[in-house]
């Protein structure tokens, strides 16, 4: 089971041109011809009406911001810009490779939750049957009341293996889960708890399909 399921379960602390305007004046100038014998001549003189510039628009320069950059949890503080889940298309299937899908993208958003204590797309995840589903939430909640925070936890999908019968539900699929050490903070910085160490544990997941995915039950193998 989850470290951080349940130790958060037995504790509540846990971003111009200007284009210049160019004026090209066209200038001509006056020729004066002296017809032959010295007798006036027609003067002619040709002047070039100015050409008229018509001025480029000023190009305006909008600054842009710079994308948000994700900062994990440490000592000093909380996780900033933590990147939301994107559900695959693959796991809104009923399938054997719908289930592996969805059963990535659950453990994507239950890091998610556990880096924000923010659970609205965790709990529709998840059916009210399901206890430890319910612990899982009520730890992340729990990590980020009255000012806490927790430091790793994240939690990494190693393998996923399943039992696939089309006929039978819910399908049952055996995940192995590895999890950083978690460190535990008050609201003023101080360490809320004693850290707790890396695990890698073995889950059972019981999941039915609907209109969508849904996990039932889970569970650590002993």
């Amino acid at each position: 089971m989850s470290r951080l399921s349940f130790a958060h379960s037995r504790t509540v602390h846990v971003r111009t041109a200007a284009f210049g305007l160019a004026a090209v004046v066209l200038l001509s100038g006056c020729q004066a011809a002296s017809a032959p014998g010295g007798s006036p001549s027609e003067t002619s003189s040709t002047t070039a009406s100015p050409t008229s510039s018509a001025s480029a628009p000023e190009a305006s320069a909008t600054p842009v911001a710079p994308p948000a950059v994700y900062k994990p949890a440490d000592a000093s503080g909380k996780a900033q810009n933590v990147p939301v889940p994107v559900m695959p298309e693959l796991a809104k299937e009923n399938s054997k490779a719908g289930l592996e899908a969805f059963i990535g993208y659950w453990y994507a958003v239950k890091n998610y939750a556990n880096q924000t204590g923010e659970l609205s797309v965790l709990s529709t995840l998840s059916s009210t049957g399901c206890q430890l589903c319910g612990h899982m939430q009520k730890a992340a909640v729990d990590s980020y009341r009255d000012g806490r925070w927790i430091a790793g936890g994240t939690l990494h999908l190693a393998t996923v293996e399943m039992d696939w019968d089309a006929d039978t539900s819910p399908h049952l699929s055996r995940a192995q889960v590895i999890q950083d050490a978690i460190s535990y903070y008050n609201a003023d910085g101080t360490e809320g708890r004693p850290s707790d160490a890396a695990t890698n544990d073995t889950f059972v997941i019981l999941a039915e399909f609907e209109t969508a995915w849904k996990v039932v039950d889970t569970g650590v193998i002993r």
